[in-house]
C-alpha cells in the first residue's frame, strides 16, 4: 500500500471529527466553505484509506454503540454550548420547576441558570446538582440509582421511578444524535428509559443540541423531535430536520453569532 498524505482541507475535516465523533457533511460544506460533492470525494478518499466511517448524511470516528469519553466531550465545542446554554436559560422564567438530564451542554445550561432566583431542579445529573447548588434560591432533587463513575450520571430504574414522581414547568434534554428521520438517539438505554419519562412528565421540553449532533448515529432511541417544543441549537435547521419541526410546531431557537 503507498504511503496517503491527507491534503490541508482533509486534515481539517480529521480534526473536526475527531474532535465531535461524527461531523454531519451539512457542517463540512459550511465549515470549510465547499460544495458537498467535494466533501464527498473528500470522504471517499479517507474511506478508502480507512481514516474514517461513511455513514448517510455525514461521516464518524467513532462507532455508533460508544460515545466519547466525557472529559474530550467537555472540552469540545465550549462556545457552541456557552451560547446555547445562554439562551436556553434566557427561556425558563424565575420560579419554575424543570427536569436536567445527562450531558455536557445540559451542564452549561446548569451554569447560565445561576443567575436565576427561585428555580425547583429534578436532574440525575450529579454534575447538574453540584452546579445548581451554588444558588442558594434553589430546591434541588437528584435521583438515586448507578452512578456513572465517568461522567456523574445517575441511571437505572430507580433514576426512573424517581423522575416518574414529578411533573414539571419545563424538561431540558441533551441527547448524542439526531438521525435523518428526527430520531432522538444516546448510547445508553437506561438513560434514554429516565429521559423519556422526562418528556412525558414536562409540560414543555427543550432540547439542547449543537449543530453536530444533526446527523450522527447512536444506537438507542428516545423520541422523536415531533415530540419537542423547542430546540436551541448553534445552526439553522435545513432539509428534513427543518420540515420536521415545521410540521409539528417545534420552535427553532439559533444562538445570534454563528460559529465558524
Amino acid at each position: 500500500m503507498t504511503d496517503f498524505k491527507p491534503s490541508l482541507r482533509q486534515a481539517s475535516i480529521l480534526k473536526m471529527l475527531s474532535e465531535n465523533g461524527f461531523v454531519a457533511t451539512e457542517s463540512m460544506v459550511v465549515e470549510l466553505d465547499v460544495t458537498p460533492q467535494t466533501i464527498r470525494r473528500d470522504l471517499n478518499e479517507l474511506n478508502a484509506h480507512g481514516l474514517v466511517t461513511r455513514f448517510h448524511g455525514g461521516a464518524g470516528l467513532a462507532k455508533s454503540v460508544e460515545n466519547r469519553p466525557y472529559r474530550d466531550r467537555l472540552a469540545t465545542g465550549v462556545e457552541a454550548k456557552r451560547q446555547i446554554a445562554e439562551l436556553t436559560a434566557s427561556l425558563i422564567p424565575n420560579g419554575a420547576s424543570l427536569f436536567l438530564n445527562i450531558g455536557t451542554t445540559t451542564e452549561a445550561v446548569a451554569v447560565a441558570l445561576l443567575k436565576h432566583e427561585n428555580l425547583h431542579v429534578v436532574t440525575n445529573n450529579i454534575n447538574v446538582a453540584r452546579i445548581l447548588s451554588e444558588n442558594a434560591s434553589f430546591k434541588i432533587m437528584i435521583s438515586g440509582g448507578e452512578v456513572r463513575k465517568h461522567d456523574g450520571g445517575v441511571v437505572g430504574i430507580a433514576a426512573t421511578d424517581f423522575v416518574s414522581e414529578f411533573r414539571m414547568d419545563i424538561g431540558v434534554i441533551g441527547i448524542s444524535g439526531i438521525d435523518e428521520e428526527g430520531g432522538l438517539l444516546d448510547f445508553d438505554y437506561q438513560e434514554v428509559k429516565t429521559a423519556r419519562k422526562i418528556i412525558q412528565n414536562s409540560k414543555t421540553v427543550i432540547l439542547v443540541a449543537d449543530q453536530h449532533k444533526f446527523g450522527r448515529r447512536a444506537m438507542n432511541y428516545m423520541a422523536n423531535l415531533a415530540e419537542l417544543d423547542a430546540i436551541v441549537t448553534d445552526h439553522p435547521l435545513s432539509g428534513k430536520y427543518l420540515q420536521i419541526c415545521q410540521s409539528a410546531n417545534v420552535d427553532v431557537h439559533v444562538t445570534d453569532k454563528q460559529l465558524r
